[in-house]
């Protein structure tokens, strides 16, 4: 018998290969039902999972090449294991039945298959239940532009997007077209018509995705990851036709945003794409995962939003000066690392020693922490 959850080790039945699944719903259900996030699973090794942030090995018999093979073989869409097979790696969302859904990777290592999957509820989080700042909620009722979520791995950026767009969806009547590698949130329609697409099983790419979205009729879309100057194009062309544009972006920080998207684009095409995204830009979220003192994790965001001066400093190429723009932009709405941390640790939510050590300058929240804060307006434009 399978184990109510993971404090005292969990067990699943003996590996057989008279029904695979059977076995492989029973270590989901597992995780799930202790509230773990991600498992991993590879030939000849220990069953793992992600509880509360830490990897813990199951009390389950090691996973057989010939087991894991199967169950792969029963669990790739018929529509990519092509792809698989070619690229040695593939993402797609998987449901199991009773359990949930989640975006699962297969890859290749040491020559043979292995799995990671991530569980992903279905119902869209509110923005509230998150934890975030209000200030997201009038982002995302914007009427145009483009609004990135950017953080690293396992920040949350999805889950942040998605209640972003639910948000949109119980307040305005939209057409949302998503485009997604894989999907992970299931909107049910409220007052928005949601349209999603998963490359590899309802579209081939995101470039095919990307080049007929725009013949749907969307007020709103969101491309699951912006990846390559295509993506980002085509971004810039709906934002600058009046659409909402959505889509996450791997960085550490807001103010690096701006350089990451232009790094995208050949030398000679920055100028140009520079001065499209001083126009379309709205909002650069960026964020990371600081472990609370009762347990659990919140988000601490970074946010840019594209002000009269901020716009003023992508224009003229004076990108080293957004971190200051954002340090002195609260009453507009920003916010840096540093001071959403100083926030937690006031609220009680997060320990200083943890705020420290998310900081993204560490001596300075160091000084606010002790009611020491050094301004930064004299780096704002000036002239």
């Amino acid at each position: 018998m399978i184990a109510d959850g993971l404090e005292t080790g969990a067990t699943v039945n003996h590996m057989t290969m008279d029904d695979p699944l059977k076995l492989f719903y029973q270590i989901l259900d597992v995780v799930v039902k202790a509230n773990g996030s991600d498992i991993h699973l590879k030939p000849e090794a220990p069953v793992r999972a992600r509880i509360r942030g830490a990897l813990t090995a199951l009390d389950c018999p090691w996973t057989s090449s010939q087991w894991l093979k199967e169950v792969i073989h029963r669990i790739v869409p018929a529509q990519i294991r092509e792809r698989f097979e070619q690229s040695r790696q593939v993402d797609f969302s998987y449901y199991a039945p009773g359990i949930g859904r989640f975006r699962t990777n297969v890859y290749h290592q040491r020559g043979e298959e292995a799995i990671a999957m991530r569980f992903v509820r279905n119902q869209a989080p509110k923005l509230e239940d998150l934890g975030l700042p209000p200030i997201l909620k009038d982002v995302s009722l914007s009427e145009r532009g483009i609004v990135l979520i950017a953080g690293t791995t396992g920040s949350g950026k999805s889950t942040t997007m998605a209640a972003m767009i639910e948000h949109i969806n119980e307040n305005q009547a939209k057409n949302i077209i998503t485009l997604e590698d894989p999907i992970e949130f299931m909107f049910e329609d409220n007052q928005c018509d949601i349209k999603q697409r998963e490359v590899g099983v309802d579209v081939p790419s995101f470039a095919e995705g990307l080049r007929g979205v725009l013949r749907q009729d969307p007020d709103i879309i969101l491309i699951g990851e912006m990846r390559d100057a295509v993506s980002f194009s085509a971004a810039l062309s709906a934002a600058d036709t009046g659409h909402l544009v959505f889509s996450t972006l791997h960085v550490t920080n807001a103010a690096q945003g701006v350089g990451r998207v232009l790094d995208f684009f050949k030398p000679d095409e920055r100028e140009h794409v520079r001065q499209q995204l001083a126009g379309t830009l709205r909002a650069i979220i960026c964020q990371r995962m600081v472990r609370k003192i009762d347990g659990g994790v919140v988000p601490a965001l970074e946010i840019l939003l594209n002000t009269v001066t901020v716009r003023k400093m992508i224009e003229q190429n004076r990108l080293d000066s957004l971190p200051a723009a954002i340090e002195t932009g609260n009453d507009d709405g920003m916010q840096n690392f540093n001071q959403a941390l100083l926030k937690l640790v006031k609220e009680k939510l997060v320990s200083e020693e943890e705020a420290l050590a998310k900081a993204s300058n560490p001596a300075a929240l160091e000084m606010n922490l002790k009611g020491i804060f050094l301004s930064q307006s004299t780096r704002i434009l000036g002239g």
